[in-house]
């Protein structure tokens, strides 16, 4: 069951959002999750429920081509409409694979080697031979993912976005990379901001802010944020 306590900020009635922390190619531990979501939904349906995939489906783990398959085919959980952002890990794999600067890399250090792979790609081979082991398919899940989704009083976004300025106003570096002006900020920013990218160990609830990336590669956790009503609670695996 799941232990629910005070949000920082409030849906609408009848809606539930599901959103769930960066992958990174930990495809066994969102499966997992998935069941757990669907088991849930299915005790206590609700008229308007959401799920919400924050980025980083690619790199360091395992299985990234499994997991951007999984979410390329349409909902993974039946019934249940699905939102996916674009992380900095999805805009980087895009860059080095349309040659972008130096971004080939910048992917290789992040944890390209283990995606290409895990689409039968050598990291070693020419760079020119990477975009063939790329389905069409899945290069088209990520440049048509989205940067940011609002739902009540919350904003669903990769990274965080910089205070100061208006969230119809943030620019998409900031929304997929910012970090320590985001993290550190006293400020309300006209949403709750929910989030991944910062790595912790366990989800982060401050009163403008709520971070879920509890790094599914380093420490073994993926975690979903469950957010109804007034209430807040968490699901992992």
């Amino acid at each position: 069951m799941i232990e629910f306590q005070e949000a920082p900020g409030q849906l609408p009635e009848g809606s539930r959002v599901y959103a769930i922390g960066d992958i990174h190619g930990c495809a066994e531990r969102l499966w997992a999750l998935h069941d757990a979501i669907a088991a849930d939904l299915a005790r206590r349906p609700v008229e308007n429920p959401l799920l919400v995939h924050i980025g980083d489906y690619v790199d360091r783990g395992p299985d990234s081509a499994g997991v951007v398959r999984r979410l390329s085919e349409g909902d993974p959980i039946p019934g249940l409409p699905t939102v996916n952002l674009m992380g900095n890990h999805e805009r980087t794999m895009i860059d080095a694979l349309e040659g972008a600067g130096a971004s080939a890399t910048d992917w290789m250090i992040s944890g390209g080697r283990e995606a290409l792979a895990s689409w039968g790609g050598d990291p070693d081979a020419p760079r020119s031979t990477w975009p063939a082991h790329i389905p069409a398919s899945d290069m088209a899940f990520l440049r048509g993912l989205a940067l940011s989704h609002h739902v009540g009083g919350y904003m669903f976004v990769h990274a965080g976005v910089r205070p100061g300025v208006a969230l119809d106003a943030q620019t998409p570096q900031d929304m997929m990379t910012i970090r320590n002006s985001f993290l550190y900020s006293e400020q309300r920013f006209g949403a709750v901001i929910v989030h991944g990218h910062t790595p912790r160990i366990a989800p982060e609830i401050r009163f403008n802010r709520i971070g879920i990336d509890t790094g599914a590669v380093f420490n073994g956790k993926l975690t979903c944020v469950v957010l109804e009503g007034a209430r807040i609670g968490f699901m992992q695996t």
